[in-house]
């Protein structure tokens, strides 16, 4: 039997050492997961697995059961391009509108999509974009309107513009007229049992997540928010009072650097924001009007040299009625919180809604990998 040479055995040996070496880094870097990534994350066997996933959403949304089961279908998206009346098979769109019934989408390959037009989700569609880089940019971007149980992971969507009055293949394989677009990343118009997850978002023309017009039970979790203006708004305008029903988890996002205000902006609903960390804002972090309720459980708010205040009242008024309370949060660099109104405010949870809030000590070990995950 032929010997190695001593120059193999070293290179042999730090091969093994190299993996040795690796495998303890993922396993530190799995070490300290938050209730979300834990449910999935240690799984070897994720990707042959996907729909594991969407047993692991916690706060409003709950579980996401309704988007797997009998009848799913699961898609892959191999084409980058886009046609807004007749999508082509193995395009996003092609997914998302021509599928019936429950649709698990995934991505064959790393892609950059510009989307021609808005792209309109269905009811129990999942768009998981792990395992790849997809960016979703440079042309319009994504609306729910009137739907329910729908997953957005995984995306880094971005530069998203405005668009103007069009005709799209929207869900069901139906023409759709929609109105002008105004750039928003994720746009929510009276939908319910939401889930947006791990997705980097950032510089679109608009907001980066709007949810408004009577949307409620809502979880935006794991996502990257940075170098935007107005990051995310709770409620559609001051007079919309069907909004009171809003109910939306905020939790284990990264907000920042570069993020300058509405993270979120809440109106006349109920927000929990729960170990969340936020790296510095230049008018505020937290704000509202029309008598909000919001819970800031538990973040770490890192304040900029300027401006230590985290919260901003919006109402011409004094804010009287609200209920606006900081429980736990860790304040640096000179920050400072002003609660408004009193008693203390519960987010209510039921069985499959509810988590373990973590000490903000750890919050920069749970947002860790906030974003667009590389797997």
């Amino acid at each position: 039997m032929p010997t190695r040479s001593p120059l193999c055995l070293l290179f042999l040996t730090t091969i093994l050492a190299v993996a040795a070496i690796s495998e303890a880094a993922q396993r530190r870097s799995l070490s300290k997961l938050n209730a979300i990534d834990v449910c999935w994350r240690r799984n070897p066997k994720w990707k042959a697995q996907r729909q594991q996933m969407a047993r692991c959403s916690v706060g409003f949304a709950g579980k996401m059961t309704n988007n797997i089961g009998k009848g799913m279908t699961r898609y892959v998206v191999t084409d980058p391009s886009d046609d807004p009346l007749k999508p082509k098979p193995g395009t996003l769109r092609y997914g998302v509108t021509m599928i019936p019934g429950r649709v698990w989408i995934s991505f064959q390959k790393d892609m950059n999509i510009k989307l021609e037009r808005t792209l309109v989700v269905g009811s129990f569609t999942t768009i998981d974009g792990r395992g790849a880089s997809v960016h979703i940019s440079k042309g319009g971007c994504i609306l729910l309107h009137k739907v329910t149980d729908v997953i957005i992971h995984g995306l880094r969507i971005h530069h998203c513009r405005a668009q103007p009055a069009s005709t799209v293949m929207g869900p069901g394989g139906q023409l759709i007229q929609l109105s002008e677009m105004d750039g928003d990343a994720i746009r929510l118009l009276a939908s319910t049992k939401i889930w947006i997850d791990h997705n980097t978002l950032y510089r679109c023309e608009d907001g980066l997540i709007d949810v408004t017009l009577g949307s409620t039970n809502i979880t935006i979790s794991n996502n990257w928010f940075r170098d935007h203006d107005k990051v995310m708004l709770l409620g559609h305008d001051d007079d919309f009072k069907d909004d009171k029903n809003l109910k939306v988890t905020v939790v284990y996002n990264r907000f920042g650097p570069n993020c300058h205000q509405r993270m979120p902006r809440v109106r006349h609903g109920y927000a929990h924001v729960v170990n969340n960390l936020y790296l510095g804002w230049e008018l505020y972090a937290i704000g509202g009007s029309m008598n909000p309720s919001i819970k800031s459980e538990s973040n770490l708010f890192v304040a900029p040299s300027e401006n230590k205040e985290v919260t901003r009242k919006i109402d011409k008024e004094t804010g009287k009625g609200w209920n606006f309370r900081s429980v736990g949060d860790a304040l640096e660099n000179g920050a400072s919180f002003n609660d408004t109104g009193s008693g203390y405010v519960k987010p209510n949870y039921n069985s499959d809604q509810v988590f373990t809030v973590e000490n903000a000590r750890v919050v920069r070990q749970l947002t860790r990998t906030a974003g667009a995950l590389r797997l």
